[in-house]
């Protein structure tokens, strides 16, 4: 396995395709950092700021109890360093899973764009070796991407956060398990690409139809689930079962608040996310070990 794993590293590491990955991933981060910059230093300030803001006049004192939870209810939802910090330091996500993603496709269906299946099934005749070997290895390259964005988001997220006299959150428990969280995504989303290309073979078609899903997922089934919700059933759980789609369970899984309003705990983000790229990568398995590769 060791063997194997370092080959599908040296093939990436001898082509331009680990370069392109890498300046994709660093200016991604970069472009979705200072957007959330931007947003934070729109956002940031302290609970009893945001009460008088939405005070209109009135004593604080004598707002009802209920009143005061809803008001901290929607601080802590976007307005809280913890909040801020957490998105912050995750920032390479929202483009970063994708090219994990894509990926773990390239490695899979360039063995059938370049027709070197054959060859390498006749090399290492079991297929499941190699077919574990490269999952490990979009996983190990899923997680160095991770490190990279992250390195980038936590010097210049650090500098930020102090500068506007919030510290780095770093003690938090949920901007550090947002943080981690965000590397199993990374993994995760490395494994249901490998899965994924396996079960469709084309680069090009599996290429476009997972950036689609991704960057159109979210979206459509906001507008989907909402429908739902106003013509057909009028119940909450329509609006929390958004999570089945992969970038929304993405996004669910490292927010150490709510998305939206009716967003499930991240455990289940979580659980939807590992169960996709569970299903694909054995789904993909199972199907080229008993394919014809010829």
């Amino acid at each position: 396995m060791t063997r194997l794993v370092r080959a599908e590293l040296f093939k990436l590491r001898t082509t331009s395709l680990w370069w392109l990955f890498a300046g994709a991933t660093l200016i991604s981060t970069a472009v979705m950092l200072a957007v959330n910059l931007v947003q934070a230093h729109e956002l940031l300030q302290p609970f009893d700021k945001f009460v008088a803001l939405h005070a209109h006049g009135r004593n604080v004192a004598q707002m009802p109890p209920e009143f005061l939870n809803r008001l901290r209810g929607e601080w802590e939802l976007g307005h809280s360093a913890v909040t801020q910090a957490a998105t912050i330091f995750t920032a390479g996500q929202l483009i970063g899973v994708l090219l994990a993603c894509l990926l773990g496709i390239v490695l899979i269906t360039s063995e059938f764009h370049q027709q070197t299946a054959t060859t390498t099934f006749l090399f290492t005749p079991h297929r499941g070796a190699v077919i574990a070997a490269k999952l490990v290895t979009a996983v190990i390259v899923a997680a160095a991407s991770w490190l990279a964005s992250t390195v980038l988001a936590l010097v210049v997220g650090a500098i930020f956060l102090g500068s506007e006299g919030y510290g780095t959150q770093l003690g938090q428990w949920g901007v550090v398990r947002a943080i981690l969280l965000n590397l199993a995504a990374y993994a995760i989303w490395a494994v249901f690409g490998v899965g994924f290309g396996a079960l469709i073979r084309s680069q090009l078609a599996a290429t476009v139809a997972a950036t689609v899903l991704y960057l159109v997922g979210a979206a459509a089934a906001s507008g989907v689930f909402d429908l739902l919700y106003t013509y057909v059933i009028k119940q909450d759980w329509i609006l929390t079962a958004q999570v089945i789609v992969p970038s929304v369970a993405s996004t669910v899984m490292i927010s150490p608040t709510k998305t939206f309003d009716q967003s499930p705990a991240q455990w289940v983000g979580a659980a939807v996310l590992l169960g996709y790229g569970v299903v694909t990568a054995l789904a993909g398995t199972r199907l080229l070990r008993t394919r014809d590769i010829s």
